[in-house]
């Protein structure tokens, strides 16, 4: 199994420069990770300075970069905002595919109170269904995310309810747009229904999110492994039905570096029991 992470507990160390992305990068190569995953609001600019740098402290890194997540916001009720949003995603695919990302994470938006599900869902798909021929072009996979909140917006995702995610998912299933399952966002949501709803979505999940909430209907976030996600049952799925994509830790225990490694020895072991 191809494992990554992200590790939003370092996002302010690799913000405010105490660690910087290789440096990142070199610390997944040493606890036997096979690469790492960036949130977009790291990679600071698109100047060819920039990029041929970090193109340069990957390599020498000697770890490919996997993932990079972004979350436009297609469900904004302003109509010129959501122009806005589809032209920043279309930048950050761009970047992303610049720096060498295999995937992009995307979202589908805010659950502003004054868009309707069924706006939202038409908006989102409309702009999904846009955005995938420019992914192809920039040779970066698309993979949309039953997601819950960052730190960057005001509202809770507007798909973050299982039944809008899977009438998004399943809207856009004939686009080359994969899925990002993540494993805590379901009971996030308040449900109890992850394997239900990753079963009607496992034939487009390119990439898993193992994330961890410490309590259900709210984004809490622990250290993986110590929450209510039954990562052994979702692992157990994933294997009965030959899953080869990628697990991508989204860890956030706030434990720095330490905390990092017993995430992946922790997901590590919960596969090969599972």
């Amino acid at each position: 199994m191809k494992i990554s992470c992200l590790s939003v507990s370092l996002f302010p160390a690799i913000s405010n420069g105490d660690l910087t992305i290789r440096e990142y990068a070199e610390f997944c190569k040493s606890i036997g990770l096979d690469a790492f995953d960036l949130g977009l609001i790291l990679l600071k600019n698109h100047t060819p300075k920039y990029i041929d740098q970090i193109k340069r402290d990957i390599q020498q890194a000697g770890i490919p970069l996997a993932m990079v997540t972004t979350y436009p916001d297609f469900t904004h009720p302003d109509a010129f905002q959501r122009e806005r949003e589809f032209d920043f995603l279309v930048h950050d695919m761009a970047l992303s595919s610049a720096v060498g990302a295999k995937f992009l994470r995307i979202t589908a938006g805010q659950a502003h109170p004054e868009t309707s599900i069924d706006d939202g869902i038409a908006w989102t798909v409309d702009y999904f269904r846009k955005a995938a021929p420019i992914s192809e072009k920039y040779g970066i996979k698309l993979v949309y995310e039953d997601h819950s909140k960052p730190g960057a917006w005001e509202y809770m995702d507007f798909s973050n309810p299982p039944h809008i995610f899977l009438e998004i998912a399943k809207q856009i299933k004939d686009t080359s747009i994969g899925i990002n399952f993540d494993t805590a966002n379901i009971l996030v949501a308040g449900e109890n229904t992850t394997i239900e709803v990753l079963d009607q979505v496992i034939d487009k999940v390119e990439t898993i999110h193992v994330a961890e909430t410490g309590t259900k209907g709210k984004m809490d976030p622990v250290p993986i492994g110590t929450g209510l996600v039954p990562h052994e049952e979702i692992f157990r799925y994933l294997k009965s039905k030959n899953f080869q994509g990628w697990l991508c830790l989204e860890e956030w225990g706030n434990q720095g570096k330490n905390g990092v490694k017993d995430a992946v020895e922790f997901v590590k072991s919960t596969w090969n029991a599972a």
